[in-house]
């Protein structure tokens, strides 16, 4: 399976001012693999970016990787 989280990690850190608070939660249901990203609240608005561009550009990204199995990618970003 595709190392999914470094992917959004190297898409991320480099976006945002305190690069250590960036971390990922990995969780599974039937449907979805989910993953969590958490930023630093005064890094937020750079990860979503005006209107969400930035955001939508990275889950567009990350979507796009092929995963084994039936289970679809989500990703979900809290500060």
């Amino acid at each position: 399976m595709p190392d999914i989280s470094e992917l959004v990690l190297s898409m991320v850190k480099p976006l945002v001012e305190f690069p250590e608070d960036v971390r990922i939660d990995i969780s599974e249901s039937d449907e979805f693999m989910e993953y969590t990203l958490h930023v630093n609240p005064e890094d937020i608005g750079r990860v979503i970016g005006k209107q969400g561009r930035v955001a939508r550009a990275i889950r567009t990204i990350t979507y796009s990787v092929r995963t084994r199995g039936p289970k679809r990618v989500r990703l979900s970003i809290e500060a």
